[in-house]
């Protein structure tokens, strides 16, 4: 079986067609309306990005892992996000495509493999969307004091993570311009009280409770069997807090807060000018990330002592114990709009993977069809959000959360390495935005993507394994006998790749 045939960057580019955007040309059930700026894409960026992150992590991890020095955390996991999205830039300026990391993958490494990462992706958006829901609806219900039976985890129907998903996703059915416009509302919401957070915390940061700024090394309490993480299972590490081991380790944990930004990368396709604005998209979401999780995590343990940050509701409490509780309900707006956004752009980018999948035959290309009337993949969406729904409502997804990680950290890898491949095979191609110094940088981002995947436990590997096992057999069943560039190749009408 010719399981590595590629797909020429050519028979990419003529499947994404110029929609109806400046370039011309009508659009139909195959492609997508070219409606997004940079400012759009900034705005999805953000939105995917902030959520439970900055509102959560800057706690756990100064409190238990790294001390103040989780400002340095957060700006060395920032550095590796940089990485991966300069990788994804040059990819998605050359082949401007939906589907982001499963096309580019398709045009340079082969269609198994690319099959591999749609149905990874499949598993990171599906799966974030379903384990924020339910996160929104605990904190909605928390709130405003709404009984758990409906709101909480311990509901047999979570009805309030149910109810998110059917709003989110007829906004994300109605078209791309008004999710862009629900978007922009809930990022502009959570940007300004982080803005907010900032400065105003930044008149009760006090130099002693910034003081060590790393504190000593001390041994940490660490799993152990499957929840043991696997690089310490191979090396034999035995786990620490604190000192410089901790704020690695530190920088490992709230990397998760940058995963999401890829989702730029995938509406490349609705974007009027790929080339130009999906760089500024991505580089543009990273750097407003990376100043906003710097800033909250400085006041934060600025305000109060490491060792006194409230675990749960950090950036809340802060404000509580220097006297500002009135500050809390303005922190509390800004978690809800931040993980509603989450939601709605996550559902967003699994109905554009699915599209770029279906198109290819790799799917049923009847459920990847768009909508003439709004120019999105609606059916693939609707799809999708009936199983972010039965997870949402019915699945306590605590155990799994971490597979979303391991998800998002594998199609980094894939990409980092995709960018030397197409510079080796296709030289000639035109690149508007490009990698500095490759194959350097790829090569940092692929090794650092690795590592943070190692820092996972084993029975997230177990059941990442599992869930990469289960797509093998849908494929070995549908997609190999469908697929558009296989079948083609047998006809003599696409080469080889």
């Amino acid at each position: 079986m010719d399981l590595f045939r590629t797909k020429s960057v050519e028979a990419v580019r003529a499947d994404a067609g110029d929609g109806d955007g400046e370039a011309g040309g009508a659009p139909d059930a195959g492609h997508l309306r070219k409606r997004l700026s940079a400012r759009h894409l900034v705005g999805f960026g953000i939105g995917i990005v902030i959520g439970t992150g900055i509102f959560t992590l800057t706690g756990v991890t100064a409190k238990n892992t790294a001390g103040p020095a989780v400002v340095v955390s957060f700006a060395l996991a920032g550095l590796v996000a940089l990485l991966a999205a300069v990788c994804y830039a040059e990819l998605a300026s050359a082949v401007p495509t939906a589907g982001s990391a499963y096309s580019y993958t398709y045009a340079t490494v082969g269609e198994v493999v690319a099959w591999i990462i749609g149905w990874d992706l499949f598993l990171e958006f599906a799966l974030g969307a379903a384990v924020v829901a339910r996160g929104w609806s605990g904190y909605v219900g928390n709130l405003f004091d709404l009984p758990p039976s409906l709101f909480g985890e311990t509901a047999t129907v979570n009805v309030g993570a149910a109810a998110i998903v059917v709003v989110l996703t007829l906004v994300a059915v109605l078209g791309i311009q008004e999710s862009a416009r629900v978007t922009g509302l809930l990022v502009v919401v959570k940007v300004a009280v982080c803005v907010f957070v900032i400065g105003v915390g930044a008149w009760f940061v006090r130099g002693d409770n910034l003081s060590p700024f790393v504190p000593p090394s001390e041994p940490a309490e660490g799993g152990s069997g499957l929840t043991r993480p696997l690089i310490e299972a191979i090396a034999g590490l035995e786990p620490a807090a604190f000192g410089i081991g901790g704020v690695v380790t530190a920088a490992a944990v709230v990397f998760f807060a940058y995963t999401g930004f890829e989702a730029v990368a995938n509406l490349s396709e609705e974007t009027r000018r790929p080339a130009r604005d999906v760089p500024l998209g991505l580089l543009g979401t990273l750097g407003l990330a990376t100043a906003l999780y710097v800033g909250v995590a400085f006041v934060v343990v600025g305000m109060v002592r490491y060792t006194d940050i409230d675990e749960g509701a950090p950036i809340a409490d802060a404000f509580d114990q220097v006297g500002l509780g009135w500050a809390s309900s303005l922190v509390s707006i800004a978690a809800v709009a931040g993980l509603t956004s989450v939601i709605l752009v996550d559902l967003i980018t699994i109905g554009r993977i699915g599209f770029a999948m279906g198109r290819d035959g790799l799917l049923p290309p009847a459920v990847a069809r768009v909508s003439s009337r709004t120019g999105v993949p609606a059916r693939v969406t609707l799809l999708f959000a009936v199983l972010v729904l039965v997870l949402a409502a019915l699945v306590p997804l605590g155990t799994l959360a971490d597979l979303v990680s391991i998800g998002t950290l594998f199609a980094f890898l894939l990409v980092a390495i995709a960018v030397p491949v197409l510079r080796r095979t296709r030289p000639e191609l035109p690149r508007p935005f490009r990698v500095p110094f490759s194959p350097v940088v790829p090569a940092l981002a692929a090794v650092a993507c690795l590592y943070l995947m190692l820092n996972l436990s084993i029975e997230t590997w177990l059941r990442f394994l599992a869930w990469l096992a289960l797509g093998m057999v849908v494929y070995a069943a549908y997609g190999y006998r469908h697929s558009r560039v296989r079948q083609a190749a047998r006809s003599g009408s696409v080469d080889r790749g």
